[in-house]
């Protein structure tokens, strides 16, 4: 099966969760047959199954979005989407910062920068329920957590401080960085949700 996986390249992780997802191919079996590529505008987007949207500033990426035209072409996308931290601000229904043009994908409100500035961030291993319970070393880095989510969102994990893992239907939201530890297993449960 060819697999091509797109990532949004307009700013942040991009690199990271290009790497990450070549290794989730890889160990799925799908290497030979799939390739990352990068996405900076609606026409790169053809062919791809999934997307990830990677973290960065908000923002800064909303407004990039916007500007290169990707705004209807990522919400109308009908492949699977994998957002992380920033990613989790965009993908949401309601955030509370008037700046950012959500995409209205996964039904939950997020409040960015949730555990405060860059020098609050910190790594903790978290239960994940998608993989059995086990736990997943996290990597939050000025991250944001949901406050609300709807009946239709699946709570993967929480802290203390709100919901850090969520899916709805094809698509995957955390507010960690999973592309920055060499552990695969939140990509692997993503790309084959979405039948890869």
């Amino acid at each position: 099966m060819d697999v091509k996986i797109g990532v949004l390249a307009l700013q942040g992780n991009v690199s990271e969760h290009i790497d990450a997802f070549v290794l989730a191919l890889d160990r799925l079996g799908c290497g030979r047959s799939s390739e990352v590529v990068t996405v900076r505008h609606p026409a790169d987007l053809e062919g791809c199954q999934a997307l990830a949207l990677p973290g960065g500033e908000s923002t800064t990426i909303s407004r990039l979005i916007d500007k290169n035209h990707l705004y209807e072409p990522i919400r109308t996308f009908p492949g699977g989407i994998f957002a992380t931290c920033a990613g989790m601000v965009l993908i949401a229904t309601h955030v509370d910062d008037a700046r950012i043009h959500t995409l209205n994908l996964i039904d939950m409100t997020v409040d960015r920068n949730a555990f405060g500035r860059q020098r609050e961030s910190f790594e903790t291993d978290l239960p994940i329920d998608s993989l059995g319970g086990e736990s997943f070393h996290a990597i939050f880095i000025r991250a944001p957590v949901a406050t609300h989510a709807g009946t239709s969102v699946k709570v993967l994990s929480r802290l203390d401080q709100g919901i850090v893992a969520v899916e709805q239907e094809k698509h995957m939201a955390l507010s960690f960085h999973p592309e920055l530890g060499g552990d695969t297993r939140l990509h692997e449960r993503f790309l084959k949700k979405i039948g890869i």
